[in-house]
Parts: structure tokens; C-alpha cells; sequence
């Protein structure tokens, strides 16, 4: 008799081009633990439309993406990589718990206090950008995740997730698990390489904030050779946000080799910022040079993508379908005769 494995679910949404930190924040941890859990990764291709987008893009950067997923090292006999849009119970369910959920706590979201102050008057700002943290939750719940492995900053949108979930269980009867948050043990936070204070983004009009997963060994060494650092002249980790340009660098290096904190010091003892930004930057080439090939390998045959989301959305559907159908019976819905 086996154990059960517990269950992960994860995703990004196709928007921008991935980088680094979506990389150590997300995708190594997915395919550092896929064999572990019962792991079920999608591309959010909902949640990328909160915001005015062009249509052609995001079916290709849908593409793209998945693609990303399997070059990194996903195992399709370990992981169910499939597309949100796809299971079409991730929009009902939202619904369902869009009718429970109180306004003040999606009013409180901190990433949509963020992104709406961008936007200004209230006729900018779309529904969806208020409501996503709701398909969110319905995402986590339709497949009774009990682990979702995330950043520190969505954080709370697993807490509001919790909060909908034990809301629904309290009022129609216990239906959903309750998920936990799994962080990865390094590079939870990386930062943008020309603003060390902020973190690395993927919606950025600067040429040298982010590396990207794609970018060219030439491309990646150039944004690490013009890395902010400091004037201190000395390599060491340091919480000091005077010193977080450096800080970073070293993070990205100890995300990537997992060397401890002690050694890497002593390895760039007596070096100066020039030799560090160079050890970092080809590193960086040499880490992502199998999945960049592995890409490049599976986007030759189209299909084969298509192939791998179709088969996965088919087998999400199977856990989806049942929690949706037990929360529609819960909540008093007449059940359908149409097949």
C-alpha cells in the first residue's frame, strides 16, 4: 500500500517574458519537487486578461509558456500542464465564490491597490482586476491543492483563498482543502537588476531590469555588467537596502548554485564588483543553456505543445469536474439532465 501524495498547484500568467525570478521562484521549485507531489501546473491565461492585452499575443505567449514549463524540467508523468482556459470550471466556480466573497476583502488585496493606482479614475479599471483573486481562489480549490507554491507576494492571496474556502465549508458543508503556501528555500525574491529595491518584473520598459529566460548569453552578460551595485566595495550579503544591489547578485548566484552563504563570501574575497557581476552573469548562461536548447527542441514541433496541453486539460477536467459539481450540489443548484 502506497501513500497518498499530497497535492501542489501553481501557475503564470502569459503575459511579458518570463525571467530569472519566475524561474528560481517558481519553475526549478516545480521541477525540484514534481516528484514528490501530485503536481498540477497551468498557464493563467485568465488572469492576463485584467488588463488591456492584444489578442494575438497572449495566444502566443500561451504557447510559450507551457513551453517554458516543459523545458525547465516538468515531467509529463509527474505534472498535469495544462491551460486555465481550458477547464472550463475554473470560470464557473469563480462565480460561486465571486457570491460569497465580501468586497471588503478584495478591496484590502494589496496587488490591486498597486495596480489600480496606475490606472486612476474607476472607468479604467476593469472588474477582473478586483475579481481575480476569486478565480485565483477557485483555481487552488478546484483541485483540493493542499500546497501552492508561490512568492512572499501572493502570500495573501493564498490567505483570502483560505478565508473564501473556510467561508464556503462553514455555510454549505465541507468541500474544499484548505491550502498551505510553499515557499522555495532561495531566490524566493529576486530583484531587478537596475532597481535592486524593487523586485524583478515582467511588465518593465527598461532594458536592463530583467534577464529573461530566452534572452541570448551576450544579452544576459550585458544586463549583469550594468547591474547597479554600490560604493562600498565589499561582497558580502547584507540586509542593508543601501547595499541591495549587490545583495542580489549574490542571491541570484546562491539560487542558482546553492552554494551556502559562507562560502560564496569567501569566494569572491579580496575580488572586486566587476569579477563578481562576470562569475554571476556566466553562471546565469551556463544554467539556462539546457532549457534554452530544450525550448528551442519542443517549440520545432507546434503540435506537440497543442498535443501536451489538450491531454492535460482532459485530465484536469476529471478533478475539476467533481469539485465543481459537489460545490453546484452543496450550494442547491437543480443538477443538469443535458449531456
Amino acid at each position: 500500500m502506497t501513500n497518498k501524495k499530497s497535492r501542489v498547484l501553481s501557475g503564470i500568467q502569459p503575459s511579458g517574458d518570463l525571467h530569472i525570478g519566475n524561474y528560481l521562484g517558481a519553475l526549478k521549485q516545480w521541477v525540484d519537487h514534481q516528484k514528490e507531489f501530485d503536481a498540477f501546473y497551468c498557464v493563467v491565461d485568465l488572469h492576463a486578461i485584467t488588463v488591456p492585452h492584444d489578442p494575438a499575443e497572449l495566444c502566443a505567449k500561451t504557447r510559450e509558456v507551457a513551453a517554458l514549463y516543459l523545458a525547465a524540467g516538468l515531467e509529463l508523468e509527474h505534472a498535469t500542464v495544462f491551460v486555465q482556459s481550458h477547464v472550463r470550471a475554473h470560470t464557473e466556480l469563480a462565480w460561486l465564490l465571486n457570491c460569497i466573497t465580501s468586497l471588503g476583502w478584495l478591496y484590502r488585496m494589496t496587488q490591486f491597490k498597486d495596480k489600480s493606482a496606475k490606472y486612476g479614475a474607476d472607468d479604467a479599471i476593469f472588474a477582473g482586476l478586483l475579481n481575480y483573486p476569486v478565480l485565483q481562489a477557485a483555481d487552488i480549490l478546484l483541485y483540493q491543492a493542499e500546497f501552492v507554491p508561490v512568492g512572499e507576494d501572493q502570500r495573501q492571496h493564498i490567505e483570502l483563498t483560505r478565508d473564501i474556502a473556510i467561508r464556503f465549508n462553514n455555510t454549505f458543508g465541507e468541500t474544499f482543502t484548505l491550502p498551505e503556501v510553499m515557499n522555495p528555500p532561495q531566490g524566493a525574491k529576486i530583484m531587478g537588476l537596475d532597481t535592486p529595491g524593487a523586485k524583478m518584473s515582467k511588465s518593465t520598459d527598461s532594458q536592463l531590469h530583467a534577464v529573461y529566460l530566452l534572452d541570448t548569453p551576450d544579452v544576459i552578460m550585458k544586463k549583469f555588467k550594468r547591474a547597479v551595485t554600490d560604493s562600498f566595495g565589499e561582497i558580502r550579503f547584507s540586509d542593508d537596502p543601501e547595499r541591495a544591489g549587490v545583495n542580489n547578485l549574490l542571491t541570484i548566484y546562491q539560487a542558482f548554485t546553492s552554494k551556502s552563504k559562507a562560502d560564496i563570501e569567501a569566494e569572491f574575497e579580496g575580488k572586486g564588483y566587476g569579477a563578481l557581476k562576470t562569475q554571476v552573469g556566466e553562471t546565469v548562461v551556463e544554467s539556462l543553456k539546457p532549457l534554452q536548447q530544450r525550448y528551442h527542441e519542443l517549440t520545432g514541433d507546434q503540435g506537440y505543445i497543442d498535443q501536451v496541453l489538450a491531454q492535460g486539460a482532459e485530465k484536469a477536467a476529471l478533478v475539476a469536474d467533481k469539485t465543481l459539481a459537489d460545490a453546484r450540489e452543496r450550494m442547491g443548484f437543480l443538477p443538469s439532465k443535458h449531456t
